[in-house]
């Protein structure tokens, strides 16, 4: 059997140096739904290895894993680079209640957000006060919130499509909402979870304090989506209602890590780079499945279906899989320093971190005139219904790397379900599909090969294009 699927390898890759861009992407796409690696990888990272928090057991256990598979590949290069991470710990199962006048009690689902403080060790009790954004928070003042717990019930808004910008629109009073209640005596914060499911899973993320001074420090923590609907139907028959909740998360020195990174050198131009990624880490609630193993995965496959189809890249293709996205970004910055300080020329950078869902196309981060040309390939992926290409951000990661020259880009699935697994218990194996995450990587590579091709100054118009 595997003497067949090698023969049949062998065939779809004769020659592909000289077929046209369509023809290429065709072997493209049936090596990566036919013989591809991104689920059997995933399998691994997901359930042998599992969550992969910075500073982890588990994301040690990441790194070692990703450097022996990318060694495997055969490519030219393979190395780890050194990168400081922060070290936060969740500590024992979070626990809250309601209480109301009478004493009667309704356990709720919390998790601490990343970064924060513990409560005291037997917990915090006290009055909770509804809001919905800093302006709602900043007319009750400190006479209506010192002593009490604020809860932001600020929900990601429905009607918006792209669920992203839903995201975007209220993440702040996750991050930010320690701060701006401590501004005005509160005891605690209390989130809703960001997710446009009602369900029971409380959703974690990172936090900050900025530069609050420890002892102002107040614990945050995120509350599932229906004890927030319960939470606020409370208040409303009672303000006087007492919330409870006790976490015992902690914040460590800073420990080392790595970012791990692949390299096949280009055969025209070495010293320009093109390097696709996404990041290693993962929250600690579920195994960090869509965000981001699938982002991992489905780069990894990116230079190996590359090496597997003969094709042989002008510029140097590297893998980049960035440690410390979720709450830090150090990877990121560490990559794009040492970048910097070689004056290494990257010419194009692909991230993917929105989950192993159907891919639908691309976003670029660009020039208006590298825009008109790349839309110039866009018949290209419109067999395979990747058709949605648009100007807009790209990727946390790959977002140090932007200059006037660096053309910067991200995968974009389809993202109706993310955030029901975004950050929460569900993030799992199981929510995962072969055949998108499949077809996500053979996007990746695609784009990849085209970018390699023609360059991002040599990019002219669609007679360019071997259809």
């Amino acid at each position: 059997m595997k003497l067949v699927k090698y023969l049949l390898l062998v065939l779809v890759s004769i020659q592909v140096n000289s077929q046209s861009d369509a023809e290429v992407l065709e072997k493209i796409y049936k090596a990566s739904l036919t013989y591809g690696k991104s689920y059997e990888w995933l399998d691994y990272l997901s359930n042998q290895i599992g969550s992969r928090l910075s500073g982890s057991l588990g994301a040690e256990k990441a790194v070692e894993w990703g450097k022996a598979e990318l060694d495997s590949l055969g490519l030219d290069k393979v190395w780890l680079q050194p990168v400081m991470v922060p070290k936060w710990i969740r500590g024992a199962k979070e626990y809250a209640f309601i209480e109301t006048k009478s004493g009667r009690t309704t356990t709720v689902n919390i998790c601490a957000l990343g970064g924060s403080v513990a409560t005291p060790a037997l917990g915090i009790k006290a009055n909770i006060v509804e809001v919905h954004d800093f302006e709602e928070l900043a007319d009750l003042g400190e006479d209506n919130i010192k002593g009490k717990i604020v809860f932001y019930n600020r929900p990601m808004q429905p009607d918006i499509i792209n669920t992203f910008e839903a995201y975007g629109g209220c993440v702040n009073q996750r991050y930010k909402g320690a701060i701006e209640a401590s501004k005005y005596g509160a005891v605690g914060v209390i989130v809703r979870s960001m997710n446009l499911r009602l369900d029971d899973l409380p959703h974690t993320g990172s936090m900050t304090y900025e530069n609050l001074s420890v002892s102002k420090r107040i614990p945050s923590a995120a509350i599932s989506t229906n004890d927030a609907e319960m939470l606020s139907s409370m208040l409303a028959l009672d303000k006087n209602i007492k919330f409870y909740f006790k976490q015992s998360c902690k914040q460590l020195a800073d420990v080392q890590s790595y970012n791990v990174i692949g390299e096949i050198r280009g055969s025209e131009f070495p010293n320009e780079y093109i390097i696709v990624g996404g990041h290693l880490d993962s929250w600690d609630l579920g195994d960090g499945s869509h965000d981001d193993g699938a982002g991992i995965v489905q780069s990894m496959e990116v230079l190996r279906l590359m090496k597997e189809l003969n094709i042989n890249p002008k510029r140097s293709i590297r893998v980049v899989m960035f440690m410390n996205e979720e709450n830090g970004l150090r990877g990121a910055t560490k990559y794009a320093e040492v970048a910097k300080s070689k004056n290494e020329n990257h010419v194009f950078a692909l991230e993917s971190d929105a989950g192993g869902f159907t891919p639908r196309g691309f976003s670029f981060e660009c020039s208006d005139a590298v825009y008109n040309k790349v839309l110039a390939w866009k018949p290209l992926f419109e067999p395979y219904l990747i058709h949605h290409f648009v100007k807009g951000g790209s990727g946390a990661d790959v977002g140090p790397l932007k200059s006037d020259t660096t053309v910067l880009a991200g995968l974009r699935p389809d993202t109706q379900r993310y955030f029901d697994h975004h950050h929460a218990s569900n993030d799992t194996f199981d929510a995962i599909n072969k055949r998108e995450l499949e077809l996500g990587a053979a996007s990746m590579t695609s784009l990849i090969y085209l970018f390699d091709k023609y360059g991002t100054s040599s990019i002219s118009n669609q007679e360019q294009i071997k259809n």
